[in-house]
């Protein structure tokens, strides 16, 4: 019984990081990256064949796509790793219910909750620390 939920969870996570992308509809161009990264500093693209530059960012070096940019993936990954660690959580509370009071499988489960709640703290502090970095290096 315990075999069949340990292999029901893992073909779950494996069906939600296959199928979870593929229902996200991609269509990107280069032109399109292009447009927006020039309509995020005010601008237009040169037009010239082969030129991906955009034009002058002004005369204070106008990096306010960069900074979104970097917030934008910064919290994607806190995102993505917040979800995997209340997922752990919840396995590793699953671990401990069924874990029929031997304390290898107590332990084992302990660990899981607790590694899960420090990596939790850790993507928490790291995300403080890039938008600390990155406010002061673009002020």
């Amino acid at each position: 019984m315990l075999k069949r939920i340990k292999a029901s969870f893992v073909t779950l996570f494996a069906l939600a990081f296959v199928a979870v992308p593929a229902l996200v509809p991609a269509t990107v161009s280069a032109d399109n990256i292009q447009d927006s990264l020039c309509s995020g500093i005010n601008s237009a693209t040169t037009g010239n064949a082969g030129d991906t530059s955009c034009g002058a960012t002004g005369a204070n070096g106008d990096n306010s796509t960069i900074t979104n940019l970097l917030n934008k993936i910064v919290n994607i990954f806190t995102l993505v790793v917040g979800i995997i660690a209340v997922l752990m959580i919840i396995i590793g509370g699953f671990k401990y219910i069924t874990s029929g009071g031997e304390s290898s499988n107590i332990s084992g489960a302990k660990n899981t909750i607790i590694y899960a709640i420090i990596g939790l703290v850790i993507v928490a502090l790291a995300q403080i620390i890039v938008h600390f970095v990155v406010n002061k290096v673009t002020s």
